[in-house]
């Protein structure tokens, strides 16, 4: 494995262009669905010349996976298929991902390139606490540890306690989850009176769910280690798409594999280096799903400039949000995300929280619901009514809504191993009352 496989962009484009000229005539001559829209926007194979002709190419969207469910959309025979992850698909038919045995290998060395950049190397012990199994957080961090060396703690996510045990036992030097699923490990080894001291943690690589710098800080105040962000999503290959390195200066993507676009998620125009907007994807080394200009719908800024770390590769800032699941609350767009911020900022109070969205009438509605520091007792009034007021002027102040803040007991927010749900949207359930989407 070659961690730093360029130093320069020229380099880098002309392999670019060189992969994409490859993979737009391999799509175009085994994913029928990929000729039929080329032959719709009026474009041949041949007219790609290099990554300028990139956006001369058609989006691809999650439902366009949907809708050629299960494999309408690989490139290869199923003879040379060796692995297939999915989506719960718990809001429809799930998106299906496949891997030939080369694609196999690219991620486990995309991976090992990611951790080694997070500051991981042969003599770790990695706690992989991502779920095993069709989701492709587990399996893909697995892969990369082993690719890079390391010893590989399998345990997935759950069993909390447990957890923490075998971090003891075992040493755990690395801890790879999700950011919230980290603060209920801190959470569980402060009830079990377990100290960061005990242990042998120093380094998280923590992904699958958008989180903010204030949570960064959370997390490795309470836990003494390195957070490092981590980002990728099934439909491309799984984590390790992009990740930090110890300058924690953003997340550096691997260009030499995905080439990301920013673009207006309403109009899809490419928006310049530096602009937020809705991050693109092609992939020019997949094997059994390469995509054209995947519509990830995360909501990210690209920026270029040499890092310290010596990398070449464009950093995407951390997600700020999705698409969809960006709410309008009063004309507002408002993001988890940025809510978060603001509840960590404030100081005092446990980053664990859920944003509650309902229609009374034709208008409508939102509160959002805090724990109670276990140092306030409920009976505290006016504690408590001056943490909710401190709550509700640092929302309104910073994004402009004025958001109704219910203080709930400690551990009354649901916490898991997998993604945190930060949004109860009860409108969608309404709407799906009535058999509307």
């Amino acid at each position: 494995m070659n961690p730093l496989p360029f130093r320069n962009r020229a380099a880098l484009e002309h392999l670019q262009s060189q992969r994409l000229i490859d993979v737009v005539d391999r799509v175009y001559q085994h994913v029928p669905f990929y000729q039929k829209a080329m032959k719709e926007m009026g474009i041949t194979p041949d007219q790609v010349r290099d990554i300028t002709d990139l956006s001369r190419l058609p989006f691809t969207r999650k439902s366009d996976l949907r809708d050629n469910y299960p494999f309408g959309l690989f490139a290869v025979d199923m003879r040379q298929v060796v692995r297939i992850h999915a989506s719960s698909g718990t809001t429809g038919r799930p998106t299906v991902v496949g891997y030939s045995k080369q694609d196999i290998e690219t991620w486990s060395e995309l991976m090992a390139r990611a951790l080694h950049f997070a500051g991981v190397g042969p003599d770790d012990v990695i706690q992989v606490a991502y779920g095993y199994g069709l989701f492709t957080g587990g399996l893909g961090m697995h892969y990369g540890a082993e690719c890079l060396g390391a010893s590989v703690i399998p345990i997935s996510g759950g069993n909390t306690a447990k957890q923490v045990q075998l971090m003891q036992d075992f040493g755990t030097t690395v801890l790879a989850c999700t950011p919230s699923y980290a603060l209920f490990i801190a959470e569980t080894m402060e009830q079990l009176g377990v100290r960061p001291a005990d242990l042998n943690l120093r380094v998280g690589v923590f992904g699958a769910e958008p989180w903010t710098e204030e949570m960064r800080r959370e997390i490795e105040n309470r836990l003494e280690i390195k957070a490092v962000d981590i980002y990728g999503l099934s439909e491309i290959m799984g984590p390790g798409v992009a990740c930090e390195c110890t300058a924690q200066n953003g997340l550096h993507l691997y260009e030499d594999h995905f080439i990301p676009e920013i673009i207006d998620p309403a109009t899809g125009q490419v928006l310049p280096l530096g602009e937020p907007g809705e991050l693109v994807i092609t992939t020019v080394t997949k094997e059994a799903l390469p995509l054209l200009r995947y519509r990830t719908g995360d909501i990210t800024v690209l920026n270029q400039g040499q890092c310290s770390c010596g990398s070449p590769f464009v950093r995407m800032a951390k997600v700020m949000g999705r698409t969809d699941d960006m709410l309008i609350i009063r004309g507002v767009n408002v993001f988890p995300s940025q809510i978060e911020s603001v509840l960590l900022s404030v100081g005092g109070i446990e980053p664990q929280y859920q944003l509650v969205v309902d229609r009374k009438g034709a208008l409508d509605t939102a509160e959002l619901w805090v724990e109670v520091p276990a140092s306030i007792a409920l009976d505290e009034v006016k504690r408590l009514e001056e943490l909710a007021a401190k709550i509700t002027h640092a929302i309104q102040t910073t994004l402009g809504i004025n958001l109704k803040v219910k203080l709930v007991e400690p551990q009354t927010i649901p916490r898991g191993a997998g993604k945190a749900q930060r949004v109860v949207d009860r409108r969608n359930l309404y709407n799906r009352a009535k058999g509307e989407e």
